[in-house]
């Protein structure tokens, strides 16, 4: 099994193919959101809004980049995705298709993610300055005044992932842990 390289917004197809434990090299555009962002999203009980049309059928990264500098975009590593297990059913209902994070999931989000046939990915921890250089385009799109917690447009070109949860629900924390890895 070889790495597979996909493109954003994924379709229902390619996400059905993939499968938890397989390597993934993403490109697109991807959109990040972390705590304050997905719950003013799941508060503001207006579906009509922009940014929520802006992010149907897309991926979400949970990260939180820092200030750039002079390049296109600081690090920007994974952050904790069981921080945002409470937002992920109200984020799955409005049309994300994708995340991507660090750690395991809750059951029930799992059990979300075979409803709305999603996919979760995992991004290597604490290679936030390798993960910036895989961004080609960056650009503030919502809440900016939650300063490095808006919502950004990120264009990214071979981002490196693993398929930690798949459409079908098969988790590969749980098969490790059975002692099913690979």
């Amino acid at each position: 099994m070889g790495v597979k390289k996909i493109t954003t917004p994924l379709d229902k197809d390619t996400i059905k193919d993939l499968k938890a434990g397989e390597e993934v090299l993403l490109s697109g555009v991807i959109y990040t959101a972390r705590d304050q962002v997905h719950q003013k999203i799941c508060e503001s009980g207006d579906n009509n809004d922009i940014i929520i049309k802006e992010l149907i059928g897309q991926t979400i990264y949970y990260c939180g980049p820092t200030p750039s500098g002079d390049r296109v975009i600081g690090s920007c590593g994974p952050t904790t995705s069981s921080r945002m297990d409470q937002f992920t059913p109200k984020m799955l209902e409005l049309g994300i298709k994708a995340m991507i994070g660090k750690g395991t999931r809750s059951g029930m989000v799992v059990e979300q993610i075979k409803k709305h046939k999603a996919v979760y990915f995992l991004a290597p921890a604490g290679t936030g300055a390798y993960l910036a250089g895989r961004v080609k385009a960056c650009k503030p799109v919502a809440f900016q005044d939650l300063g490095p917690e808006a919502v950004y447009r990120l264009e990214v070109k071979d981002f490196p992932l693993v398929v930690g949860i798949d459409s079908e629900g098969d988790d590969v924390y749980k098969r490790l842990k059975a002692g099913k890895g690979e």
